[in-house]
């Protein structure tokens, strides 16, 4: 982000190439809305130090907020450092499009997940594969 003009034409060279792109961790750093104008990206990923305030309303109205203008933007939303259910419940009733975090997986190597693996012939479940 800090030469956003010099990489600008290699992201949207990638885009160009069908390669899809996030925005991680939105809403903290060097995250900003100016960049949603600029950036040629397809998804916001929501910041898990929000996800873990959800019990708090002011940020409850925070997060309602990314995933209405993110939607408005035609980006889809996944929300970060979900680990309990009410938290998964809030964020599916805002219409957030993919939960990640504890309450569903650990991070585990790449060898331990089949479909990961490259050139293995292991395809994953949702495209008509076995593990």
């Amino acid at each position: 982000m800090i030469d956003l003009d010099g990489v600008l034409p290699q992201l949207w060279a990638l885009c160009n190439l069908g390669v899809r792109l996030a925005l991680d961790d939105f809403g903290i750093g060097y995250s900003s809305l100016s960049y949603l104008n600029r950036l040629p990206v397809h998804r916001l990923k929501i910041d898990g130090s929000f996800v873990s305030q959800l019990h708090v309303e002011r940020t409850r109205q925070l997060v309602r907020g990314i995933v209405e203008i993110a939607h408005g933007m035609g980006l889809a939303v996944t929300a970060e450092g979900v680990e309990a259910h009410d938290q998964a419940e809030i964020l599916c009733a805002m219409g957030c499009d993919e939960l990640q975090g504890f309450l569903y997986a650990r991070p585990v190597p790449t060898e331990e997940v089949p479909w990961a693996r490259f050139g293995g012939g292991v395809e994953h479940p949702r495209d008509g594969g076995n593990l």
